[in-house]
């Protein structure tokens, strides 16, 4: 078994959770209120999912970035998703990443997500 299918399983650490995905804080957070949210079905990526699923984890997204303003105030998000290895996914059970974003949290954020191949962020 794998550690978020424990997590869900054993409901430790949910911050909030919908029939078919669940939300707790990420263990190794990039920016304050990083989350995941994780569909309760063990899949290994985005492309697996239903649906149904998708609309759930939706749904989960747009709670959580609720409550991550009233708690910490972001300035913006970052979305994410790593499906597959050589796309860094590293846990095998599909997360998806909410990651608040501050105003000077790095340098220069144009290109956002394009970071991921840093060559490529500016443009």
């Amino acid at each position: 078994m794998c550690i978020f299918c424990d997590i869900i399983k054993e409901k430790r650490h949910h911050i909030h959770e919908n029939r078919l995905a669940c939300s707790f804080f990420d263990s190794y957070p990039v920016n304050p209120g990083h989350v995941l949210i994780v569909p309760k079905r063990h899949v290994k990526d985005y492309f697996e999912l239903t649906k149904e699923e998708k609309n759930e984890i939706d749904n989960e997204i747009i709670f959580l970035k609720s409550k991550l303003d009233d708690e910490f105030h972001p300035d913006g998000y970052n979305i994410g998703i790593n499906n597959g290895e050589a796309a860094g996914q590293t846990v095998f059970h599909l997360h998806v990443h909410l990651i608040p974003r501050y105003k000077h949290d790095v340098e220069n954020p144009k290109g956002g997500v394009r970071g991921v191949i840093p060559d490529k962020q500016r443009y």
